[in-house]
């Protein structure tokens, strides 16, 4: 599968490093090939995964409030500021180093307000920043005005308006929208279905996340 970014993104993920973060949130079954990033970080809590996992990032980094030990071998940052997320502090420090493909597991489950705060992260970075999340069940991501993914005949997409999205068109999904608007509390485009193995979707102003099932 891949993803067919804006031509500004496009650009980023052509010439920059790819990172790795690991969340605190409900603790992956399915988890990637670490040595495809150039930088794998845990963020606070998510180290003690790494730690029972005997997995060794290259840093960690958070306000420390929910670690059971601070490790000392490998790059530590404490971020004790308040007036943001440790996900939003991690976000600062990566893309301060030149980190602008940044893939995100751990990001949902557990408490919810959390899950609901990673969102919220995410659009407010969505420009700059090529965000994808990972859970056990699928991928999930904002667009900025236009996506092609590959390689997801029959899996299910869902497409979530923050909280208005305007003329949305899509291309190889069972229930398509042609130039049409999706509203956060009125109409959504969850479990939709891929009937073609590549989906187009563009949309011309809002916000727009994106859902993609694993199967």
């Amino acid at each position: 599968m891949y993803l067919n970014l804006p031509f500004s993104l496009f650009l980023l993920s052509m010439k920059t490093k790819k990172a790795f973060i690991l969340l605190n949130g409900s603790e992956p079954k399915i988890f990637p090939d670490l040595s495809q990033y150039e930088i794998v970080c845990a963020i606070d809590g998510a180290y003690n995964y790494f730690e029972a996992n005997n997995i060794v990032p290259d840093l960690v980094t958070g306000d420390f409030d929910s670690i059971n030990t601070v490790p000392n071998s490998v790059e530590v940052i404490n971020t004790p500021n308040q007036d943001f997320t440790d996900f939003e502090k991690a976000l600062q420090i990566l893309k301060h180093r030149g980190y602008y493909n940044i893939d995100v597991y751990g990001g949902s489950g557990k408490e919810h307000d959390h899950f609901l705060g990673n969102i919220s992260t995410a659009l407010q970075w969505k420009i700059g920043l090529n965000i994808i999340f990972y859970d056990d069940f699928g991928k999930y991501f904002f667009i900025e005005d236009y996506c092609k993914v590959s390689n997801i005949k029959d899996r299910n997409i869902s497409l979530i308006p923050l909280p208005v999205a305007n003329g949305i068109i899509t291309k190889g999904l069972l229930y398509p929208l042609n130039n049409e608007t999706l509203t956060f509390g009125e109409r959504i485009g969850t479990r939709n279905k891929a009937t073609e193995n590549e989906v187009q979707i563009s949309f011309n102003s809002g916000d727009l996340l994106i859902y993609i099932s694993h199967e």
